[in-house]
């Protein structure tokens, strides 16, 4: 009896660990964070600006530029800055026209990518969004 018992156990248990390893679903998360820089750092809805820049301490070798976007926003262009870091640049016009932005407030991007290792990573910060009327040359 304890023979047919140990015959019929050890295949059931096998199949439930099985079971357990390939039926987990993995969840999103992010690799790894890294620090951004957003310039500007205030960001005025009525200016002229024609981009924004998000510095980032990441190489810009380990880095698929195609992959980055700023609150949901595809990257435009990318370069690497003087240390080897990548730089993101995005059209100013998209990220003055995110839904959710409040003005007069802090506001936080984020910046998602992925490496060439097939990392992810993510970095935020918080920038003032304004909306002024830019003065005229001279002052006036």
């Amino acid at each position: 009896m304890l023979r047919k018992i140990k015959t019929v156990c050890l295949p059931v248990l096998c199949c439930m660990a099985l079971a357990l390893v390939l039926f987990q679903a993995p969840a999103k998360c992010y690799g790894f964070d890294i620090e951004i820089d957003v310039s500007p750092n205030v960001l005025n809805i009525q200016s002229e600006s024609t981009i924004v820049t998000v510095h980032t301490d990441i190489a810009y070798s380990l880095v698929i530029g195609a992959t980055v976007f700023l609150n949901d926003v595809a990257i435009d262009w990318w370069k690497s800055d003087d240390r080897g870091n990548f730089v993101a640049k995005f059209v100013s016009d998209e990220i003055k026209t995110l839904d959710g932005l409040i003005i007069g407030e802090d506001n936080t991007l984020v910046l998602t990518g992925y490496t060439t290792g097939g990392e992810s990573f993510i970095g935020t910060q918080d920038i003032l969004v304004i909306d002024n009327v830019p003065v005229g040359a001279g002052g006036k």
